[in-house]
């Protein structure tokens, strides 16, 4: 059993000043794998109050110093690239070849491009040439309380901790309790950098406690958190007491919609995509909308590619899924699969239950449902699990209709030869994220949403600056 009962403040990895134990369950397992401690108040005062204290040196420390210390964390973190893939692998059931290049691939790829995106970004630049004399001054918003789910830990770390230290903000960290032991190794990652006391802080905690308290914290300039909706507008209540920033990246019901003249390989991406993470993203396809004169074809293909998705531990090589986090999304995502059924829904792979052979470990058979309408509530809530809906439709215009008919606006997906409409879709989708047949965003884009989905952008320069305050200043002087 690992034990990890200390939090890292003001520099220094230090006991619970007060909280309760909470066991970290294998979702392979059922099993305790860690034991953590959950926060109270007074720690998390004390790592604000470090914070802090450490904003105002941190803030005047130059950028070139601070992207110093980012480009060695970088070092470190693929130096020690195989203990963060098994700590992810071991809490949240990603299986080992997946966290190895996915999971920890996605927070390398992110520190690295923050480093790209600082290159060229300007924190004092003009307004321009007919106010010469004025200046733009972008400088770090101050204390951020950075709250991150289980799902992609690595990747939702690093969006926030590199784009807060790059800005010059401090930060107190609190990561799900589901997936601790990563955020614990990249603390460690964060001291053998060489980061000054109270830039960094960890606090490990749940919602309703050290995320509460820090959300509400009248000494908290800003929080950045990424979860449910649910949690989100929760959030955003308490924090509204101090009129602090909010940042929010929340759920979604992306829809892929899949035209008559797709390429061939389009409906077997759809699907992969889907089960990827055992479907526990929140940029997840999770309906696909099929045209009519393919839609037979179609259902036909995703349930061949369905049923040959293996299901297998997380700590054994390969290329199958793992289980779910933890119980309780197992029994949600159950329940929403009988849900469809009850609903009238037509279950061509898949269903309620584990995997043949299994008796034990939090596993999903990969699930898919055709002849879905677009207000079953397979279609309306976010599964976060590995379960596809698919929708008939007739013209361009329906399927626009149905892909916006949803109160989240984050990823949709077109898979079309005809360029004319794909660029009519792209404008005229709500979400925060167009991507077109297969074609991943960029490095550095921005991620984020509309609607429900949230506010704000995460990666490259909108990341930085999102943490960053506007200042206009006239009478500058020459020199």
């Amino acid at each position: 059993m690992i034990e990890k009962r200390q939090f890292y403040i003001n520099g220094e990895w230090v006991d619970p000043k007060e909280g309760s134990d909470h066991h970290v369950i294998n979702p392979t397992t059922e099993e305790p794998c860690a034991v953590i401690s959950l926060g109270g108040k007074a720690d998390t005062d004390a790592a604000v109050a470090a914070a802090k204290a450490a904003f105002p040196g941190w803030m005047a420390t130059p950028v070139a110093e601070r992207l110093a210390l980012v480009e060695k964390l970088a070092e470190v973190y693929k130096a020690r690239s195989e203990e963060m893939a098994q700590a992810i692998s071991l809490e949240m059931g990603a299986p080992i070849d997946m966290a190895r290049s996915q999971q920890w691939g996605a927070g390398y790829g992110h520190i690295k491009n923050f480093l790209k995106a600082a290159e060229g970004f300007e924190f004092i630049k003009p307004l321009g040439d007919h106010a010469p004399n004025d200046r733009i001054i972008r400088e770090p918003i101050g204390v951020c309380a950075l709250i991150t789910p289980w799902n992609w830990p690595m990747n939702q770390i690093t969006l926030k901790v590199i784009a807060a230290a790059i800005a010059g903000c401090t930060m107190v960290l609190k990561p799900s309790e589901e997936s601790p032991l990563d955020a614990l190794v990249f603390a460690d990652m964060m001291h053998e950098a060489g980061f000054p006391k109270g830039v960094f802080n960890l606090v490990n905690g749940d919602g309703q406690g050290v995320g509460s308290q820090l959300s509400g914290h009248p000494d908290v300039d800003m929080v950045s958190f990424t979860g449910s909706t649910r949690a989100g507008i929760a959030i955003s209540k308490n924090a509204a007491e101090t009129l602090k920033r909010v940042h929010l990246e929340l759920g979604g019901k992306g829809a892929n919609i899949i035209f008559d003249d797709a390429d061939d390989k389009a409906v077997k991406r759809g699907v992969m995509h889907m089960m990827n993470n055992t479907g526990q993203s929140c940029n997840a396809p999770s309906r696909m909308l099929v045209q009519k004169g393919i839609y037979d074809k179609a259902v036909e293909t995703a349930a061949e590619v369905a049923n040959g998705i293996a299901v297998g531990p997380a700590n054994e090589e390969g290329k199958h899924i793992g289980p779910v986090v933890n119980e309780a999304q197992w029994n949600k995502i159950q329940g929403l699969i009988q849900k469809g059924i009850d609903e009238g829904a037509r279950l061509v792979a898949g269903g309620t239950g584990r995997p043949e052979n299994f008796n034990k470990g939090f596993y999903v058979r990969p699930t898919v449902f055709a002849d879905v309408t677009n207000d079953m509530t397979i279609a309306r809530e976010e599964i976060f699990g590995p379960v596809l809906s698919i929708i008939p439709f007739d013209t361009e215009e329906d399927a626009v209709k149905i892909a916006n008919d949803t109160v989240y606006g984050l990823t949709n997906y077109v898979q079309t030869q005809d360029g004319a409409r794909a660029n009519r879709l792209a404008q005229q989708l709500r979400s925060g994220m167009v991507e077109m047949n297969g074609q991943s965003r960029g490095a550095g884009a921005p991620f984020g949403g509309m609607k429900q989905s949230g506010n704000g952008r995460e990666g490259g320069v909108w990341g930085i600056e999102d943490f960053l305050e506007v200042k206009a200043v006239s009478g500058w002087a020459a020199g």
